[in-house]
């Protein structure tokens, strides 16, 4: 769908030594059975049928519950394609959340299943008589506990994969398929490893993500794309919280997204 013709230009650094380095942990990573890198191709199974594909796209009005990476990268695809005929709000905060008297669906997204913002939001907003999916791990959690009473749809949040890598999981892809898109489309890695382009730029590109992360303590991103704002949003809070965990100097307040 995207994938033709990619290319990367952005801060330059030179610095051959990341360069090996990254380029044969990616060499180790695409040999290995790594989760992560298993969603991001067409080999993946979703946790999900197609029957509830079926079954729920009479619906158009959807309303996806969830906090960070399990709501942004829906989010980017749905404004990024802007589909037709389907109306999807996103609820990540506790402001300007109305309640909706359309018949709609509530995805409801947490992968621990105890995010506060998250249960917060779905205590104020869902009503047991609307239709609710629920994508969560398979443990014990308050949402999947109030999925059981509520005897609603739940899909299983694949463990091994953390909430901000989770787009092309079932997290990002139930409500792509929603919105009338085919996962097939988005997960196209089996076709860029073997774009020697990409992969040089995707190496010169987290290099100079590393680069930043030890020299820098500020990265601002122009956008200039009405239509990628959504799509920043992701990529800051994928790479602020990446760098941003286990005391490292750059946190998320670090990162602040300049648009136009």
């Amino acid at each position: 769908m995207l994938t033709q013709k990619i290319y990367f230009n952005n801060f330059k650094f030179k610095n051959i030594k990341n360069n090996k380095k990254i380029s044969r942990f990616l060499g180790y990573l695409k040999k290995s059975p790594n989760e992560v890198l298993q969603s991001l191709s067409s080999n993946y199974k979703d946790s999900y049928s197609e029957k509830i594909i079926k079954k729920n796209k009479i619906y158009k009005n959807f309303r996806v519950i969830g906090m960070g990476g399990s709501i942004l990268g829906a989010k980017a695809i749905y404004n990024f394609l802007e589909p037709k005929f389907k109306n999807f709000q996103f609820i990540d905060n506790f402001s300007g959340n109305k309640k909706n008297k359309k018949k709609i669906l509530n995805l409801i997204i947490s992968k621990s299943g105890n995010t506060l913002e998250t249960v917060s939001n779905v205590s104020v907003l869902i009503k047991k008589k609307e239709k609710n999916i629920f994508i969560t791990e398979n443990k014990k959690s308050y949402l999947l506990e109030l999925a059981n009473r509520l005897k609603a749809e739940i899909i299983s949040h694949n463990n091994y994969i953390g909430g901000r890598y989770s787009v092309l999981s079932e997290v990002g892809m139930l409500p792509a398929q929603l919105m009338g898109f085919k996962p097939k489309k988005f997960r196209r890695l089996n076709y860029l490893i073997k774009d020697k382009s990409f992969i040089n730029s995707l190496v010169s590109n987290v290099s100079n993500i590393l680069n930043l992360s030890k020299k820098k303590t500020n990265s601002v991103i122009l956008n200039y794309d009405y239509k990628s704002k959504e799509f920043f949003n992701w990529y800051q809070q994928l790479v602020a919280e990446s760098l941003g965990k286990k005391r490292k100097r750059n946190s998320s307040n670090n990162f602040k997204n300049a648009r136009r």
